[in-house]
């Protein structure tokens, strides 16, 4: 039993004010692995007022310093990585190879290239008739979701600190010892006291506090769009400054040019990599209408070389989802979807063999309308819905006619056709091909997938304030 009832405020471990605590749930055995203490509004209180003390001095760090601190996170971090691996598979339920692969590596990445992008990070410019500074934004409340336990807490991280912004993090309840490893990591770096705190607790209690407490400045958030429309009407009453990274649904379009076999694996891997529990995946698959046939065929074939299992066995590709409410969500979707279309693959109840665990049957729905609920809302699992087109123009228009805007997918040959849809889709991030992540771009949406950018240089920009000068003496 992992018991850590503590939370981390003002360069400290101190217990909480209150005595409430929650239980962590292992999905893939349905048992307690631990507790959190449940934050109260003075933890909170206390953290801001640390981070409120820090401000001063930490956002008038130099540049060096930060960059040496994000080095020795990214080092502390990497000298953690089997304890990081291991506690992500237990407390998301991720395979081990995905915790490894995907989770431990984008948390570092975004560390080390924080770190990178600071290098040539300018704070201030000449504009000829006045000078240019970005300045701390103030204290930053970061807002974090369980499914990419390291990725969403590290990006935030490491951009406030290049920024030299204080934080509170609020990790995700479901998953919330990643985000304490990585307390005691950043703690070890020797960053100023107040400069890094972490309250675990309720949405209800320590998220709204963060989103209208007076004392934070800027708030960042990622997680669903209902919770993100809280905390905009919770930050408006301060007029406090907010990125909300939020939901999608978004389209990968296959043309008409492209490899059948690839098409269905780009399909297939966007639904089934952190069992579909990803903002960004590739939910709704346009296929031209004389590939259908053959590209059916194609998943119904690749879909066994994504193993569904317990997660701590080698070869499982897909492990549960991460909660028995999640579980429940996506059900009750994929029952809707068996009377909107045509079920091609899985369906409702656990896998064979899996009675134990917040396991789903990966589920293909074919002759999708692209106007039915699950082609609409976010489901949050393995589930994919295919839509023909018989123009490509008619692809984009379905593509497009939806409340979201945070990803899209494009696989084909042609250089033009692949230029002229990306540049259609309306979307923050578009990917070619597979083509690998950089974490130097930008990352968010647009529509109702949210406001802001994340990752590399931008993600800095939005823990700053510009200022201009006007008459600054040379």
């Amino acid at each position: 039993m992992r018991n850590q009832l503590k939370h981390y405020i003002n360069g400290e471990w101190i217990e909480s004010t209150g005595s409430e605590t929650i239980d962590v749930i292992n999905p893939a055995t349905e048992e307690v692995m631990g507790k959190i203490s449940s934050g109260t509004e003075e933890d909170l209180d206390k953290a801001v007022k640390a981070a409120r003390e820090a401000f001063p001095s930490f956002s008038q760090s130099t540049k060096e310093q930060r960059i040496e601190w994000l080095e020795k996170i990214a080092n502390g971090y990497e000298a953690r990585k089997d304890e990081l691996i291991e506690i992500m598979t237990d407390e998301l339920g991720a395979p081990l190879s995905v915790s490894e692969e995907v989770h431990f590596h984008m948390g570092l990445g975004h560390f080390k290239q924080a770190a990178e992008s600071l290098q040539d990070f300018s704070f201030s410019e000449d504009r000829g008739g006045h000078t240019l500074i970005k300045e701390s934004v103030g204290v930053s409340g970061l807002i974090t979701p369980w499914n990419f336990p390291t990725n969403q807490t590290s990006t935030k991280i490491a951009s406030a600190i290049a920024a030299g912004s204080p934080v509170i993090l609020k990790p995700a309840s479901k998953t919330p010892y990643a985000a304490m490893i990585l307390a005691e990591i950043i703690d070890e770096a020797g960053l100023p006291n107040g400069a890094f705190n972490l309250v675990n607790g309720t949405g209800s209690v320590i998220g709204n506090g963060i989103s209208s407490h007076p004392g934070i400045d800027f708030v960042s958030f990622t997680g669903s769009g209902a919770v993100g429309e809280k905390i905009m009407k919770n930050a408006a009453e301060t007029i406090k400054k907010v990125a909300l990274e939020l939901g999608g649904k978004s389209p990968v379009i296959i043309l008409d040019d492209a490899d059948v076999e690839e098409a269905a694996k780009t399909a297939l891997s966007n639904i089934m990599t952190n069992t579909g529990q990803v903002c960004s995946a590739g939910t709704r698959v346009f296929i031209p209408q004389s590939m259908k046939d053959a590209f059916e065929e194609k998943i119904v074939d690749l879909l066994p070389t994504f193993p569904v299992g317990d997660p701590r066995k080698d070869g499982i590709a897909t492990g549960p989802l991460v909660s028995k409410d999640q579980w429940d969500t996506v059900q009750s979707y994929i029952e809707k979807g068996e009377k909107e279309a045509t079920l091609l693959a899985g369906g409702t109840g656990k896998p064979e063999g899996l009675e134990t665990g917040y396991y789903v049957k990966p589920t293909i729905f074919t002759d999708v309308s692209n106007d039915s609920v699950i082609a609409q809302e976010e489901i949050f699992g393995p589930v994919s819905a295919i839509i023909t087109y018989e123009d490509l123009e008619d692809a984009i228009t379905m593509a497009n006619d939806t409340v979201y805007g945070l990803a899209g997918y494009v696989v084909g040959k042609d250089p033009e056709t692949i230029r002229h849809v990306a540049s259609s889709i309306k979307a923050g991030r578009i990917k070619i091909n597979d083509a690998d992540t950089d974490f130097n771009g930008p990352f968010g949406g647009f529509k109702q997938s949210g406001i802001g950018r994340e990752w590399g240089d931008f993600g800095i920009e939005e823990f700053l304030e510009i200022k201009s000068v006007h008459g600054m003496p040379s």
